[in-house]
């Protein structure tokens, strides 16, 4: 049932009445919750079902935040500042209520310690308004609420809370969607970083299983997905460093607590890229890493899109972070402890090293690259894939020397051209709509609406065979063989 008063849009969902509003000729309802609030003796456990509530709650306002940081991304005066450990709620835009629309679920990233659903950076009207779809943003738990490992600790604590939040954000999609005319049986989980690692683990839990129908990830960092030995090691120093027993960690102040985990944080640089935040496998939850799932076919064997940016590490390259191997020192470091039997043979494939721009690249690649093209060649064995580079980069880009750079290409899906970063990265793009814009939104529209297995004309399948890869650039669109053939296959020896 859809009641319209005035600007406003109430609507009668399994869960409760939601009253949202209505902006450019779109509904959206904000701060819905989609589980009870992990709050209390619920802190480090696994959400439970929302409970439904009688009478009609307001959903025009965001809800908090989860703890964290500032952030670039949410930097905008139009961003929430509120956090808080209450934090699970969505997002929706619809276009129409009445209808039965394809689903795009939208899973933030931020390395599991920074991000949110709610950023503007991410707002979901244009991608819901041009392509008649309804949009689902998401926030979960990250940092130490959900982003570091506790699993290990028993009762009342529960593993990769992170990835256990979003399958209850789609079994909630599963059983509320279609009050806001979204068919539940054409879901696209998408998402960017830290949210397209999620992508791929959502594939491989067994318990995502038949909630989803399509996936794109853009950017996954695999790394950030270590084993349960890995996690539990981490876990034993943050109880020993707290000095507490486990059942004081449900009461702690937060303060306390996100301190102690950015110490380890700190300190799981030395062990890059994996570290201390990040997803665990070896778990009932996520049993085998993504790669390994993808070599073996046991994971969700649905349509992908996945891909990477031509210059991933480049903005993270100006601070020479630890966590990526962008200098000789970290670089040698990284394969006298990865891969030292591999080091030679990927050098070889940067001719520029040790230039910049080679360090740069391998740093992309240790993070990015590496492991999504050995994603894509294991996967495509078992299901349709379509693999894309995203090589675009504006005047301001250029500019900074940093090219398309690491979610340089969020703002042209979501065409949030007028949020606080997209001023900074197309100052002309509210006036001026790029044309990659137009086109990279049509391509990942057109894939979550198609009842097809995908293999276009103008994107075929990626397939070890030839590795078609559909190439972003400014101006057009163009595929290409295999178009990183030396990096990739050098780094074959690691992945």
């Amino acid at each position: 049932m859809v009641v319209v008063a005035g600007d406003s849009t109430v609507l009668s969902t399994p869960s409760g009445d939601l009253r949202g509003d209505i902006e450019g000729g779109i509904g959206v309802w904000r701060g819905v919750p989609y589980a009870e609030q992990p709050i209390g003796q619920r802190r480090f456990a696994a959400a439970e079902p929302l409970i439904p509530w009688t009478g009609v709650r307001d959903a025009t306002e965001h809800g908090p935040l989860p703890p964290q940081a500032k952030s670039f991304v949410g930097g905008g005066r139009d961003d929430p500042k509120a956090r808080d450990e209450a934090c699970l709620t969505l997002t929706v835009w619809s276009p129409d209520t009445t209808a039965s629309l394809p689903v795009m679920m939208w899973i933030p990233g931020g390395a599991f310690v920074y991000g949110a659903g709610q950023f503007q950076f991410y707002n979901g009207s244009r991608l819901a308004a041009n392509g008649n779809v309804v949009v689902v943003n998401v926030t979960y738990r990250i940092g130490v609420f959900g982003g570091f490992e506790l699993g290990d600790l028993g009762d009342g604590f529960d593993d990769n809370l992170a990835l256990r939040d979003q399958i209850c954000a789609l079994r909630w999609v599963r059983d509320n969607i279609a009050s806001f005319g979204g068919d539940p049986d054409q879901v696209t989980v998408f998402g960017e970083s830290a949210g397209a690692t999620s992508v791929l683990a959502l594939m491989s839990a067994p318990e995502a299983t038949g909630l989803f129908h399509r996936a794109i990830a853009q950017s996954p960092a695999l790394p950030l997905i270590a084993d349960r030995e890995f996690r539990a090691a981490n876990t034993r120093e943050f109880v020993r460093r707290l000095g507490v027993d486990a059942a004081q960690l449900k009461v702690l102040p937060q303060r306390q607590l996100r301190r102690t985990a950015g110490i380890l944080q700190l300190k799981s640089t030395q062990t890059t890229p994996t570290l201390a935040y990040g997803l665990t496998h070896g778990t009932e939850l996520l049993p085998l890493h993504p790669v390994e799932a993808a070599r073996r076919g046991a994971l969700a064997q649905v349509p992908l899109i996945i891909g990477t940016n031509s210059h991933e590490a480049s903005m993270f390259a100006w601070t020479k972070p630890p966590m990526l191997p962008t200098t000789r020192a970290s670089i040698d470091n990284y394969f006298s402890r990865v891969a030292p039997h591999a080091k030679q043979r990927v050098l070889q494939a940067y001719p520029e090293y040790p230039r910049r721009s080679a360090l740069v690249a391998i740093g992309s690649d240790a993070m990015f690259g590496g492991p999504t093209w050995a994603f894509a060649d294991a996967y495509s064995e078992h299901a349709p894939t379509q693999m894309y580079r995203f090589d675009h980069f504006g005047i301001s880009l250029r500019m900074l020397g940093l090219g398309a750079t690491h979610g340089s290409e969020i703002v042209h899906i979501h065409h949030s051209y007028a949020s606080f970063v997209g001023r900074k990265l197309h100052p002309l793009g509210r006036r001026i709509q790029p044309g990659v814009g137009r086109r990279m939104q049509r391509a990942w529209l057109d894939f979550a609406k198609d009842a097809q297995d995908g293999d276009t004309d103008h994107w075929p399948r990626y397939e070890t065979g030839k590795r078609l890869t559909r190439l972003i650039t400014s101006t057009r669109d163009v595929m290409s063989s295999d178009p990183d053939e030396q990096r990739r296959s050098a780094w074959a020896a690691v992945y």
